[in-house]
């Protein structure tokens, strides 16, 4: 007889609630994204609505409530439209003196190509802006409108696809072949040969240097698209060939035994490296989301002390409606478990709003209050700040102070900054004190601003000035410190 043996395992599991995962939800999105959220929870629940309606419901029976929300949320018109602060006015449900959008397929026929359907409406909500401005253009979109014209078989533009995909921000292809695809999505299998040659096409598209696979082959790139009869080209390609560390040394007696020439011809030639771009993808870079985002809450002097006030404009204002929720609870008879759920839902959306808007304002508040030197003295005076601090300070989770500070916006004197942006890890100074990582990052940009073009500044010199500021950085992270503000080495700071 076969003896079973039971085990018994204890293990203890966190689930969230419906209710807390909306919650989470909600407080991790951006104001854009959460007022698109809410307008289709407005069009979709019969028991909100939108704060700014103007409701008309004294000639409304509860059956014909019941049976109009039972379908679906009654007199609701939610056209799509291209722009995200039009949800909320979709979604509203139509009073006096508002009219529907109306939309006819035959009329968009009749219309322009590219022009707008006819919108009818008295709030002037149709003047979008932002659907007529013009939309930045990629780096791959930029190439693939250059490759429209090129007269190709479906393998070499497949081929070409893959590597334009693959260019980083900087244009540069930094994939090897053997990684850009699957060999065995082809038949016959892709040469090296047939990479190389798709290379090639891509690299004589847009600005030359792009579909470089290294710096030196940039330079190069760049330098034979230069007029033959260019001053010291020849020269300065056979530096990008094979002297760019000597260059990035200033190495100039290196290069004059190197190549073979006297360091006068060296000289002009680095002048000639120096005027190249390294960076040739770097114009595609999209603009900084900033300049599109809502702000969460706004920052203002209040007597000597900075503030964070809400932006009352940025949420949206929701409500039960109560003409509803009176005639649902005086209704008697039919199926009333749906609609029972639907004003359940409607409880929590609104509790979920609040709960939303007071953290957000709290945290803002909350790190307006220790980063007060910041809104008066700039960069240069930021503290050091951990998101473990402020969930201390408030009580809170870090992970939910996380998900408050992420995709939301302080309208600050010094412009439109991410919460995030406040914080920062602290570096040791030799007075016992602390320094943010920014605020050493700030330093670093006012020293090299200040410094003599002809004897830029080096790490190592930049490290000894923030030494003797007080601050104790090693030189490896004054280098990082210096990339991540986007100024080159001394070296090529350096003007002759």
């Amino acid at each position: 007889m076969t003896q079973l043996t039971c085990e018994i395992q204890t293990r203890q599991q966190t689930s969230l609630t419906p209710r807390l995962q909306q919650s989470v939800k909600l407080l991790q999105m951006s104001t854009l994204d959460f007022n698109r959220e809410v307008a289709e929870a407005i069009a979709a629940n019969p028991f909100l609505e939108d704060g700014t309606e103007i409701a008309d419901s004294s000639d409304v029976s509860p059956a014909a409530v019941m049976a109009e929300a039972a379908a679906g949320k009654p007199d609701v018109d939610t056209p799509d439209l291209p722009a995200p602060d039009q949800a909320a006015t979709a979604a509203s449900h139509d009073g006096p003196g508002i009219e529907h959008l109306e939309y006819n397929a035959g009329e968009a026929e009749r219309n322009h190509a590219g022009s707008y359907p006819s919108v009818h409406s008295n709030d002037h909500a149709d003047n979008d802006v932002g659907a007529w401005a013009r939309s930045p253009v990629s780096l791959q979109d930029s190439l693939r409108a250059d490759l429209y014209g090129c007269e190709l078989t479906a393998r070499e533009r497949c081929l070409i696809e893959f590597i334009i995909d693959a260019l980083d921000s900087d244009g540069y292809l930094r994939t090897p072949f053997a990684d850009l695809a699957d060999a065995h999505r082809f038949s016959p299998a892709i040469t090296d040969g047939e990479w190389t040659t798709a290379l090639k096409l891509v690299q004589q598209l847009g600005a030359p240097g792009l579909g470089a696979r290294d710096l030196s082959e940039c330079l190069r790139l760049q330098l034979n698209a230069l007029p033959g009869q260019t001053p010291y080209r020849e020269l300065a390609l056979r530096i990008a060939a094979g002297g760019l560390d000597k260059l990035a040394r200033c190495d100039y007696a290196g290069l004059t035994r190197l190549l073979a020439c006297n360091e006068e011809e060296i000289k002009r030639a680095c002048v000639l490296i120096r005027s190249l771009n390294p960076r040739p993808g770097a114009c595609f870079i999209p603009t900084d989301a900033s300049s599109y985002v809502i702000p969460d809450a706004s920052v203002r002097k209040a007597g000597k002390l900075w503030v964070a006030v809400p932006n009352q404009e940025a949420t949206p204002q929701v409500h039960m409606n109560d003409v509803y929720a009176k005639l649902f609870r005086q209704s008697h008879g039919g199926d009333r478990s749906l609609m029972s759920q639907a004003l359940q839902e409607a409880r929590w959306m609104l509790r979920s709003l609040e709960q939303r808007s007071v953290t957000i304002q709290r945290v803002a508040q909350a790190i307006v209050a220790r980063q007060q030197t910041f809104f008066d003295y700039g960069a240069i005076a930021l503290r050091p700040m951990m998101l473990k601090e402020i969930a201390d300070e408030l009580g809170l989770h870090e992970s939910t102070i996380s998900r408050a500070t992420t995709h939301k916006y302080l309208a600050t004197p010094r412009g439109i900054l991410e919460f995030k942006y406040f914080f920062s890890r602290e570096l040791a100074t030799n007075s016992g004190g602390k320094c943010s990582a920014m605020a050493v990052r700030a330093l670093i940009r006012e020293m090299i601003e200040e410094e003599n073009p002809k004897e830029p500044l080096s790490d190592v010199v930049l490290a000894s000035k923030l030494a003797r500021e007080g601050v104790i950085v090693a030189r490896r992270t004054v280098s990082k410190y210096r990339s991540q503000i986007k100024y080159p080495a001394a070296e090529l700071r350096r003007a002759l």
